[in-house]
């Protein structure tokens, strides 16, 4: 029978899902609103990132004036050799898919996003992380087929778009590969959110400022949406909009990395599912997106191998665990303690006998 602490445990490491559907939910809709008035995806990224950046660092100084412990910190050299993998793939997987929102819309954007999974799985054979099975086979055949059937005779379509989509889910595949590989090094001690993301911010931001530099920097230089606004009630909205998409990008980030670090990438991938049905529901219903019967199959046909992949690992024998984190000393309820694992206080229960 489940103690109270279990308890607790499984209903806060429920709610974390929450948050993760409505800040993934919000930026989708948003990025997609704000490139029709400022079509600028790049530059509103690297906006994004160095926001997220003050904002962990904000949250790093709390969190060390109220519990009065040190904070993670590696040095630049430490960051470039360990890190610098994880956050160039995620730079370029968000501004691709940023860039991607001026030509698809939502729906064929979330639709192609759900690839990543593809890609995780042909790296897994590629590097014989899993042996060529005739289900593995059977899940790449219907996500692929899947993915085909709902981008054939689209009405909506564009290929460049779509690239841009596709390219982002395979570096999204690489991105979350390394990036809970990070999490997981004891030695980093980067299994706090609000830590991981301080020090990937900047490498990300550098990753991303060439690519920034070359397609936006002129075009961006000789537009009145920025440098030559003729009032200064647009430049106010403008940041206010802009400042925005920064705090949902930063709740994004933080709820992300908080399931990668909590929890195992299946229940990461499970969640994505369902957020995926609701994000193209609200497509559809909000924004108008036109889908076809095909179309419409083509969805269910690409879930239905996403799934069956969810399903075979969590049935398979050596089936995958949540990660175990490295355990922090304990401290007065603070942020720190919000974040703290729930098996590390069970385990500190058993070794600490009831006086």
């Amino acid at each position: 029978m489940a103690t109270g602490g279990e308890a607790l445990g499984r209903a806060a490491l429920a709610l974390l899902v929450l948050p993760y559907y409505g800040f993934s939910i919000g930026i989708t809709f948003y990025n997609k609103w704000l490139m029709k008035s400022f079509p600028f995806p790049l530059l509103v990224t690297l906006l994004h990132l160095l926001l997220t950046f003050g904002l962990s660092a904000l949250a790093r100084a709390l969190a060390h004036c109220r519990s009065g412990r040190p904070r993670a910190a590696l040095s630049w050299a430490d960051c470039l050799r360990r890190a610098a993998p994880a956050a160039l793939s995620t730079s370029l997987d968000i501004g691709l898919s940023n860039w991607s929102f001026l030509y698809v819309t939502v729906s064929l954007y979330t639709m192609t996003k759900s690839s990543a999974i593809l890609f995780i799985l042909l790296f897994s054979l590629l590097f014989k992380l899993e042996e060529v099975r005739l289900t593995l086979l059977l899940v790449v055949l219907l996500i692929a087929a899947g993915l085909f059937m709902f981008t054939y005779k689209s009405t909506q379509f564009s290929t460049q778009g779509f690239v841009l989509v596709l390219c982002a889910s395979f570096l999204g595949g690489i991105r979350w590969t390394l990036t809970q590989l990070l999490m997981q090094k004891a030695e980093l001690g980067l299994q706090n959110p609000i830590d991981t993301m301080f020090h990937l911010q900047p490498l990300m931001l550098l990753g991303l400022f060439p690519l920034f530099a070359v397609f936006e920097g002129l075009p961006l230089s000789i537009s009145e949406k920025l440098f030559h606004f003729h009032e200064a009630g647009m430049l106010l909205s403008l940041v206010g909009k802009l400042f925005l998409g920064g705090i949902l990008a930063f709740g994004l980030g933080f709820s992300e990395f908080l399931l990668v670090s909590r929890t195992s990438s299946l229940t990461l991938s499970i969640a994505g599912v369902v957020k995926e049905i609701c994000i193209l529901f609200l497509a559809t219903r909000l924004l108008g997106d036109r889908l076809s019967p095909l179309n419409w199959l083509g969805f269910a046909v690409c879930l239905s191998g996403i799934s069956l992949h969810l399903v075979l690992k969590a049935i398979s024998p050596k089936g995958e665990k949540a990660p175990k984190l490295h355990k922090e000393p304990s401290s007065e309820p603070d942020l720190e303690l919000l974040l703290h694992h729930p098996k590390c206080e069970e385990e500190e229960n058993v070794e600490t006998p009831q006086q």
